[in-house]
């Protein structure tokens, strides 16, 4: 069992609402819940997945950990440090040990930047070096992801889109951070680039001691690199617990039926496939009790009143689900 000190990142209720404005004054009439009340720990040194469908929630967790999006409400320790309480100056200082990896590996890039610019730049928005040390960290950086030297005059179309995330991925540890949020960084990527990219997260993170919150929809993906994983569904986080144990024996019937989903690879077919019915709920106007009940073929009349928090459901008290009707054993 890890002790509290062992935790890089503790989240706590976190909650992200987009407000509804109307009318001529723009006022306030709801509120999109994208994220309502998130709570999750990742100790140091490994990768917790964080998985649902389009629309569920995850990219919104990740942004509004690094403030690129202000909270609703919630904690978020960092190193046991508040960063939601810090000021300006203190957040600037803070966002060195957290960076993230997005999704777009072209648009997430400044076309007009040449590579050496582009992985230099935090080192020069955070005052961290002069112009040689600038370059000499570009090289050694593009030269740990992959690339080579001769690439650092070039721009980003000039390269396959595979080449363009190893960018990203060299742009984001310019800062040697300790934290890095990857929002869905291999999506966009060809099936065999992909691999490429999932075996390089894992050696930097062994060279360097990396903790990965690693945001992806893709199952098989997140199956392969993470340690832990937090299942969300409509703002909520519906089922926690190790790789094994969540890949093994799923608790949730959301969790089940994405698992269900997988393509297997053998010509025979060894599990059913789950099938949902209907759409997912509006977060603008999520449902009453627990959010997953309009589509949940084990709904009673408790799911529709009475939201479950997350609970263990095995005798470890690791494997946790938000569910009334989830088996216990």
């Amino acid at each position: 069992m890890n002790q509290a000190n062992d935790y890089l990142v503790e989240v706590c209720d976190l909650k992200t609402w987009f407000p509804i404005r109307a009318g001529v004054l723009r006022k306030t009439i709801g509120h999109v819940k994208a994220v309502d009340g998130v709570s999750f720990r990742v100790p140091r040194g490994r990768t917790l997945g964080l998985v649902g469908e389009s629309g569920c929630g995850k990219t919104t967790v990740g942004r509004t950990l690094l403030r690129l999006i202000e909270p609703t409400g919630g904690r978020f320790l960092f190193e046991g440090e508040d960063v939601f309480a810090a000021d300006a100056k203190r957040i600037k200082r803070l966002l060195r040990d957290m960076q993230m990896i997005f999704q777009d590996p072209y648009g997430s890039l400044n076309p007009r930047m040449n590579v050496e610019q582009i992985v230099s730049e935090p080192l020069l928005v955070h005052r961290m070096a002069g112009y040689a040390q600038r370059r000499d960290k570009a090289a050694e950086l593009v030269e740990r992801v992959g690339l080579s030297v001769e690439h650092l005059g070039r721009y980003p179309h000039e390269f396959s889109g595979g080449q363009r995330q190893r960018i990203g991925i060299a742009r984001a540890l310019a800062l040697e951070p300790k934290l890095l949020i990857c929002d869905e960084p291999v999506s966009a990527l060809d099936v065999s680039i992909q691999s490429q990219i999932i075996n390089l997260l894992q050696d930097l993170q062994e060279e360097m001691g990396l903790t990965y919150i690693f945001i992806a929809h893709d199952l098989a993906v997140v199956e392969h690199i993470s340690e832990d994983v937090a299942v969300m569904y409509l703002g909520h986080i519906v089922e926690f617990a190790t790789r094994d144990a969540l890949y093994a024996e799923p608790r949730h019937p959301y969790t089940q039926a994405l698992l269900s989903a997988i393509p297997e690879p053998a010509p025979v077919k060894t599990k059913q496939r789950m099938v949902l019915s209907g759409e997912v709920p509006s977060p603008s106007n999520p449902p009453s009790g627990c959010p997953f009940h309009p589509r949940c073929p084990l709904a009673e009349g408790r799911c529709r009143e009475e939201i479950q928090t997350l609970v263990p459901k095995d005798s470890t008290g690791t494997h946790l689900a938000a569910c009334w009707k989830a088996k216990t054993g």
